[in-house]
């Protein structure tokens, strides 16, 4: 029975397999790479091969690890690192000048670094080690006194983040990742939690009742769940696909088709937007009303003397075409996708028509939330006639 416990016991040291895919893994270890190259080559440039200072200190590479591998985390975001850094610095410096033991000096230096994150909410892990550098790091260090703060620390905290905002920047990574940014960018935030069972009050409210700290954002715990609630919903309705609910009957415009004509389309079919084809019927984009009406492409904004002249000069060039306002990025689906697909789509990306392509790209229906809706039901009348 013992043996049993103690084996259960050590196998929870088993870590977790890790999911992130090996495109991210080598994204982020080059990353790190030109972070930590570029921290030093700057203190280099700065302070020039003869200085008493260290181009860098180890502390860094655990930091570059946060920035790097787990940007997404709280402990890595900008105030985190710059906060937790300087903290830290600031503590250890003035416990080694003030405690002769460096033993006690760097124990004292730790927990109270840690008490400073914690009240100035900046927790970032390596600063423990910045802490532990100061008392720890030899004469070279204890020389530089409070100097220490702003030379290494400072500098090479801030140009390591730098880097890392660029490299994510360039690299299409989402950094810094700030919950106060995704809730001000999504108005509807409280209305999706809702419809997906539970509120923003909700999570607060159980995480205030947990007594650890955990290392993920709530706005992303809260996204996490509510995917992880679509997920559950389209594998109990997996049965009808989007070729089963499009519209077959799709009008669709060239890009040298005349927005004037396009407009007119959409008006006589009643008809939100209109996909743009080549003569392939290759998808190259998509036009809505909002398109036609925010770049202004009607006659009637047109002072009537230039409508006159381009009419009597029989001008082509001054009627726009659809190929200058359309929208290229387009959101597409397969037939053969399931319609539970479409739902993260509709409900949280704002799109409100989705062209559905075939295996050969080609353009062959499209779908809006009234589709969506209607094939739902039948979903759901199918899945009662079956229990039944």
């Amino acid at each position: 029975m013992s043996r049993s416990i103690a084996l259960r016991w050590l196998a929870s040291f088993i870590p977790a397999p890790v999911t992130v895919k090996w495109q991210e893994r080598a994204r982020s270890c080059l990353g790190a790479l030109l972070g930590i190259a570029f921290t030093g080559g700057s203190m280099f440039l700065l302070l020039g091969p003869a200085a008493n200072i260290p181009l860098l200190v180890a502390p860094m590479g655990a930091s570059a690890v946060l920035l790097f591998a787990v940007p997404a985390s709280p402990l890595a975001q900008p105030w985190s690192i710059i906060g937790g850094n300087l903290v830290s610095a600031t503590i250890g410096v003035t416990c080694a000048s003030a405690i002769a033991d460096p033993t006690l000096a760097a124990a004292l230096a730790v927990a109270l670094s840690i008490c400073g994150m914690f009240t100035l909410r900046c927790v970032h892990p390596p600063s423990g080690a910045v802490a532990l550098t100061a008392v720890l790091g030899g004469p070279a260090i204890h020389a530089l006194g409070y100097r220490f703060v702003l030379e290494p620390i400072a500098i090479q905290s801030a140009a390591l983040l730098a880097a890392a905002l660029a490299y994510h920047a360039a690299t299409g990574h989402r950094y810094p990742h700030s919950g106060l940014l995704s809730r001000g960018t999504t108005a509807n935030a409280a209305d999706d939690a809702s419809r997906a069972g539970f509120t923003r009050a909700d999570l607060e409210a159980v995480l205030k009742r947990r007594s650890e700290m955990l290392d993920i954002d709530p706005d992303d715990l809260e996204s996490l769940l509510r995917e992880t609630q679509l997920q559950a919903f389209s594998r109990s309705f997996n049965e009808l696909s989007c070729a089963d609910i499009m519209s077959r009957h799709v009008i669709s415009v060239s890009a040298t088709t005349r927005a004037t004509v396009a407009w007119g389309l959409l008006k006589r079919n009643k008809v939100k937007a209109l996909p743009v084809t080549d003569a392939d019927r290759n998808l190259i984009g998509i036009v809505t009303r909002a398109d036609l009406v925010d770049k202004r492409v009607f006659g009637q904004f047109l002072p009537f003397a230039t409508r006159l002249d381009g009419w009597l000069r029989g001008d082509a060039l001054r009627a726009p075409t659809v190929g200058s306002v359309m929208n290229t990025e387009v959101c597409t689906t397969s037939a053969t996708a399931p319609i539970t697909d479409l739902v993260p789509l509709f409900a949280h990306h704002g799109h409100h028509h989705i062209p559905v392509l075939n295996a050969s790209g080609h353009l062959i229906g499209m779908i809006t939330q009234v589709d969506l809706i209607a094939g739902l039901y039948r979903q759901t009348v199918l899945k009662a006639q079956k229990a039944a």
